[in-house]
């Protein structure tokens, strides 16, 4: 027999492995069933190279650290928690919004049991998942009915497929955009069956330009957001209340397609006005559509708020089943309105909250960071994100870390546990406290006195 076939032969079966306490350990927690298709997926490796190179021995334990790190590798989710210390507030490759404190746990009771979702406790009948969230709606944006589906876009597909399919759809030409991922209006309003009309310039329209593109094929008006760009100089928008006027004095509606959808005055806190679902229901849009999870600071949704008629019509579309929301985001949507009633969202979303905060807060952390792990504290903006406020920003103080290959940090930094997510300006890396938080805080300060 040869050296190496008795090397060969001494490798561990499966069986004996299985007996190994530390394997015993991973059946438990990836199951007796992937930990043997592992064993032997290793020492079919370890047998080939065995037979292919000069090696002459092997550790029975460092093959089960490689069955171990396979395992991790494998089953490692690709959906996990980060840091983001890029001061992007609604960074929506991180997941946009934060829920507030009340609407996760408003999410694990309804998880934990079961609940009147379509239930109705007076009559014991069946009841409908649309009354969840449409009273508070109500009561927050002066609206007449509300109606929540599972985004924004979804909410603009089923207002143009249930009251334009087959007609005309009037928009300006400065308002056919195209958000994150591809998302354009002409492509949404082609797919609902609705035909666009284009009326003005890129950057000027008149109200006149919509009223003479009306007719008797006309179903609505659509005023769409600009969401993720401005146009400044020579610019020309009609106001809403002017769009309404004309809608109703042609039989057409008029239709708001807010994109962010922020409840509370954004000025304030030195940002542009951001317009408030409350204007628009004011300036008497008969159908207002926005994202839950942007500025209202809750779950993934799109939320529709308007006239009782056109809302009933919507709800009757087939397609309002197909587009609906489950028991998680009702919960956590109702949570999050309740913030806004109760007049204490400024404080518990963490969207208000990281906007309202201070910068003499915020320039007090990145001094105490530095006092730790070292760098200068600088001057620098934040960014509201997810399409809102464009062009605007919020002053900052970031921690500012000069380092050899500043990229390497980067990478270095998304190989923490947990990931952090930082930005590179100058040649340095640059960290914002006003997205990081507090229970973060020690994460990021061993995740950074590890780059070099």
């Amino acid at each position: 027999m040869s050296d190496k076939q008795a090397l060969l032969r001494r490798l561990p079966s499966v069986d004996s492995l299985l007996a190994q306490r530390a394997v015993h350990e991973l059946t438990q927690i990836y199951g007796r069933g992937l930990v043997v298709e592992a064993l032997r997926a290793q020492l079919a490796d370890t047998r080939r190279e065995l037979l292919e190179s000069q090696r002459t021995d092997f550790r029975e334990s460092a093959l089960i650290d490689s069955i171990e790190q396979s395992l991790r590798r494998r089953h490692k989710t690709t959906l996990s928690p980060v840091i983001n210390a890029t001061g992007v507030i609604i960074h929506t490759n991180l997941g946009r919004a934060l829920l507030s404190v009340s609407a996760q746990g408003a999410m694990a009771s309804a998880a934990r049991a079961y609940n009147t979702l379509e239930f109705d406790l007076e009559t014991g009948a069946r009841g409908s998942r649309l009354i969840h969230a449409a009273r508070i709606l109500r009561d927050l944006t002066g609206a007449e009915d509300a109606l929540v589906v599972n985004n924004n876009a979804s909410a603009l597909i089923l207002i143009l497929s249930a009251l334009a399919k087959g007609r005309e759809v009037v928009i300006s030409r400065g308002q056919l955009v195209e958000i994150g991922g591809g998302f354009r209006i002409p492509a949404i309003m082609r797919e609902s069956g609705a035909a666009l009309v284009e009326v003005g310039t890129t950057n000027r329209t008149r109200i006149d330009d919509y009223a003479e593109a009306l007719n008797e094929r006309s179903a609505m008006i659509l005023r769409a957001h600009a969401s993720n760009f401005k146009q400044i100089g020579f610019v020309q928008q009609p106001a809403l209340t002017e769009l309404t006027a004309l809608a109703r004095a042609r039989g057409v509606l008029a239709v708001d397609d807010l994109g962010s959808g922020a409840l509370i005055d954004t000025a304030p806190f030195g940002l542009d006005h951001e317009p408030t679902v409350q204007e628009s229901v004011a300036a008497g849009a008969d159908l207002v559509c926005f994202s839950g999870d942007k500025l209202l600071g809750g779950p993934q949704a799109g939320i529709i708020v308007g006239s009782a008629s056109a809302l009933a019509k919507l709800k009757s579309h087939p397609l309002a089943r197909a587009l609906r929301v489950d028991k998680l985001t009702y919960a956590a949507m109702i949570a999050t309105l309740e913030h806004y009633r109760r007049g204490d969202a400024l404080e518990q979303i963490p969207v208000w909250r990281m906007i309202a905060c201070s910068l003499g807060d915020i320039r007090a952390q990145a001094e105490s960071w530095s006092a730790q792990v070292g760098g200068s504290v600088i001057s620098g903006e934040s960014a509201v994100g997810g399409g809102s406020l464009p062009g605007t920003a919020l002053p900052t103080a970031l921690l500012a870390i000069d380092c050899a290959s500043p990229q390497r940090a980067l990478e270095q930094l998304r190989r923490a546990d947990p990931p952090v997510i930082a930005r590179i300006a100058e040649n340095r890396v640059l960290l914002d406290p006003r997205t990081v938080l507090p229970e973060q805080e020690a994460d990021l300060l061993q995740a950074l006195q590890s780059i070099n």
